[in-house]
């Protein structure tokens, strides 16, 4: 299967006999777990076949595919953007100015420029209207906290990252652009909701195929930027 023949990868021919990992004198029952789960994900198999950085790559192929994100010669911005996968997707699509930020260092990447800073810095905003020197036709984030387990902590940590993602991307946007940002489940909270209905034509939630079933992770897209 060719780099740039779509998201799907059912049906790709590629059958894996299942691999068991046993837990070893250094490894915990978790980490076998997690090890067991990634050499068994066909999307880790198929990222790495690919080139992509991650398997979350497919997460915007196939929001991408739904949505009709990813234009030639648009400028993008991705939050929380390692390893840099969705800037791989990006830049596969043809933008012609991508920028991302992580609060972790991300390889470099052909025409994409990448900084190491916490978005919820003070300085970050500035920083990143520097970097795309006008405005943007596409902000993405995916970004999330480190959970702590307690349901209602996580929601209001994500649901904070969501609305300064989405309340920058309302500063940074071109008219008719779109907004694509990671929540969990139990949806993207009444206010943000209501914010995007307001400054959006369209809102959707989405969950791609490559989320894993037992992840709580959810995408909402907003559609058609509308300039106040």
């Amino acid at each position: 299967m060719s780099k740039k023949s779509g998201s799907s990868i059912s049906g790709s021919g590629r059958r894996q006999k299942e691999v068991r990992v046993k837990t070893a004198r250094r490894r915990t029952a978790s980490s076998a777990a997690w090890l067991q789960r990634q050499l068994n994900d066909p999307y880790v198999s198929e990222a790495k076949a690919r080139g992509y950085r991650a398997r979350a790559a497919f997460k915007l192929l196939e929001l991408d595919e739904k949505l009709k994100l990813l234009k030639p010669n648009m400028v993008v911005l991705d939050l929380g953007c390692a390893p840099g996968g969705w800037a791989q997707v990006a830049a596969e699509k043809g933008a012609k100015k991508i920028v991302g930020i992580d609060l972790l260092e991300v390889e470099p990447l052909a025409g994409v420029d990448f900084i190491q800073m916490d978005f919820m810095a003070d300085e970050a905003p500035v920083k990143l209207m520097e970097m795309l020197g006008g405005k943007a036709d596409l902000v993405l984030s995916d970004m999330a906290p480190n959970t702590t387990g307690h349901r209602t902590t996580d929601h209001i940590r994500i649901m904070a990252l969501a609305e300064a993602a989405h309340a920058f991307a309302c500063e940074v946007l071109n008219e008719g652009g779109s907004f694509v940002c990671k929540v969990f489940q139990g949806g993207s909270g009444d206010n943000l909701l209501k914010e995007l209905k307001k400054n959006f034509k369209t809102v959707k939630h989405i969950k791609p195929p490559a989320s894993r079933a037992d992840s709580s992770e959810l995408y909402v897209a907003a559609l058609g930027f509308k300039k106040s």
